[in-house]
């Protein structure tokens, strides 16, 4: 049996009977909890930017359709229709045996006793004499406190000792009085608010209850907008025929379809690769298809921009109730153009995952922070080769800067450089002639790199080492085998009079042996994850070429140019392996704007128009 679900206003719960079973513990809200449903709803009814169609959505409320043995055995009533021997007989015994049924079927609460309970009791004080009845709530083992519940007007502080659901729920009420207690010119909106506009999600759940419960209650299934959404496509009163009576044959293999295509885009979505090309780090679903339907919702927000997307909210439950609004006509072909929707935008999404510039440079925008609800409605109505020029000019946007390249200053440039030197990483790995290679940009996003920081190539660290110990420790890295005799002379000089105060002056001059220390522009900067930059702490570029092989050695990710560099991969780089002089850098610099130069020509122009 499939789960059914909708939206129901505490109006229409009014002529229920809810059940709440063993396995639940009581009614256990505190004043707290009590006063912030009354402030959210007040705060709701008192919203200035509010329209007609919206409403204030509570968490679910999971139910079991169930009914209770009585005194009289409902089934066996009902075989006795067969008996009858004219049909007015049968009928009026039926709808005799139906009218009395009523009073015995309840709605087991598998999930929302607590919000249910609290309801009531608001209803309970706010309801006069001539309003109709409310829904009633039952207890399997807790006979008394259905009465409790009914009588609590007339209920006092000694009544409330004499068990823990009492106290719970008379205090509870006890609060309501109170909140309202100044407030007697808006009980009447209130309870108009409440009846018509607070609203529920109710979740009519199938199979054990004891598991269900379990399972929510352990946080293993927890009610996402993918489950509240599923529940929806596969409702089976989309699937009735013209006499209105379900095709279960329809049913079933409709069912049967969207369930396995369900779990393909579900499963392809658990590729990371695929994941975080698409989508932020920070993102992170449990069941990655309500990123489709969140998607969805987004883009058609965007795509209207009426103030009718207001009634959704901006809530956990938002994208839930944008599809239980569309699926208000409930028919086959609701189902079909919905579904068809998802799968049109998932294939869209994998199609750029597959065509490898468009990875890339999807990618690229996604990473640099472009919003991909954006992407795809570029996407509408365009040929691919139009697309990708609009992808362009969104990627010279995003690179863009007063300044030339040549200018941008470590510090003050830092995000620009970054997105420059991604952008660098992302062309040189799209430009390969190995055609399997594509930029990781799941590795790039790992939280666990701890984020991405510019790295100076070479750089001088005098200002951190200054004592003999660290000094002793950052030669020992250091190949002197590589230095001039003039400074093998002063270390040897140091070794024999350890003195503190040479160590300065030491560290600059062979630091400037194996490159220019104060180059702070591009051509001296190179991408490294921050947890892999806090283990290079030694600034010469020789020791700092060896970390890097060790880190790749261990499974490290380095950015591909960021190894180039250290490689010194460059047309035209020096063979000294172990320095980074001028000549590296701007090879490094000319690798970097011949890569960008159709993107930096248009920024040139942009920049001309301003």
């Amino acid at each position: 049996m499939s789960n059914h679900i909708s939206i129901k206003s505490i109006k229409e719960l009014s002529e229920y009977n809810f059940f709440i079973p063993s396995y639940q513990r009581g009614y256990r809200w505190t004043e707290r909890q009590t006063t912030d449903l009354l402030d959210d709803i007040w705060e709701f009814i008192n919203k200035k930017d509010r329209t007609n169609q919206n409403w204030y959505c509570l968490q679910p409320v999971v139910v079991k359709k169930n009914f209770r043995d009585d005194e009289k055995n409902l089934l066996e009533d009902l075989k006795k229709i067969l008996e009858f021997k004219t049909e007015d007989e049968a009928y009026s015994e039926t709808k005799k045996i139906l009218e009395d049924y009523n009073d015995h079927r309840f709605w087991e609460v598998i999930d929302g006793q607590q919000r249910l309970t609290t309801l009531f009791l608001i209803l309970k004080y706010l309801k006069t004499e001539g309003n109709q009845r409310g829904y009633s709530i039952d207890y399997e083992t807790r006979n008394d406190s259905k009465r409790f519940l009914q009588q609590i007007k007339d209920k006092t502080t000694e009544d409330a000792e004499i068990n823990i659901d009492y106290y719970h729920i008379f205090h509870s009420y006890s609060t309501i009085k109170n909140w309202f207690e100044n407030r007697d010119d808006i009980k009447g909106d209130f309870l108009h608010e409440l009846l018509n506009n607070v609203k529920v999600i109710w979740y009519e759940a199938s199979g054990d209850s004891i598991d269900i419960f379990t399972r929510i209650n352990s946080g293993k299934i927890p009610l996402t907008n993918a489950e509240l959404v599923k529940a929806l496509f596969l409702n089976s009163s989309n699937f009735k025929n013209a006499e209105g009576q379900i095709d279960f044959e329809k049913l079933r293999f409709k069912q049967l379809e969207i369930a396995s295509e369900w779990d393909r885009i579900e499963y392809a979505l658990q590729n990371d690769s695929f994941w975080l090309f698409v989508n932020k780090a920070e993102n992170n679903l449990a069941t990655r298809i309500e990123f489709m339907f969140d998607l969805i919702f987004e883009i058609e927000k965007e795509k209207y921009q009426t103030e009718n997307f207001e009634k959704f909210g901006n809530d956990n439950y938002s994208t839930f109730r944008f599809f239980a609004d569309k699926f208000k006509v409930f028919n086959q072909k609701t189902i079909e153009d919905n579904w068809k929707q998802v799968k049109n935008y998932f294939q869209t999404l994998e199609e750029w995952f597959n065509d490898r510039e468009l990875y890339h440079k999807v990618g690229y925008l996604i990473t640099v922070g472009e919003n991909i609800t954006k992407i795809l409605l570029l996407n509408r109505d365009l040929t691919k080769n139009k697309f990708k020029e609009e992808l362009d000019s969104l990627i010279t946007k995003r690179i863009f800067h007063k300044n030339s390249i040549e200018e941008l200053i470590y510090g003050s440039d830092n995000s620009q450089i970054i997105r420059i030197l991604l952008l660098h990483n992302v062309l040189t790995t799209l430009k390969s002639e190995d055609q399997s290679l594509k930029f990781p940009f799941d590795k790039y996003k790992d939280k666990k790199k701890g984020g991405w920081s510019l790295e100076h190539i070479h750089a001088q660290n005098s200002e951190e080492i200054t004592e003999i110990e660290d000094f002793e420790i950052w030669l020992k890295v250091v190949d002197d085998k590589l230095l001039n005799e003039d400074l093998q002379n002063k270390i040897s000089l140091f070794h024999l009079e350890k003195t503190k105060d040479i160590i300065p002056n030491l560290v600059r001059d062979i630091s400037l042996h194996f490159g220019d220390t104060e180059v702070h522009s591009i051509e001296n900067m190179a991408l490294l994850s921050r947890n892999d930059n806090s283990k290079l702490n030694n600034g010469i570029f020789p020791v700092k070429r060896q970390r890097i092989i060790e880190l790749e050695r261990d499974g490290a990710f380095i950015p591909i140019s960021t190894k180039k560099v250290f490689q010194k991969y460059y047309d035209g780089c020096t063979k000294q392996i172990s320095k980074w002089e001028e000549a590296d850098r701007d090879c490094y610099l000319t690798d970097i704007k011949t890569t960008l130069e159709s993107y930096l020509d248009k920024t040139k122009v942009t920049q001309n128009e301003q």
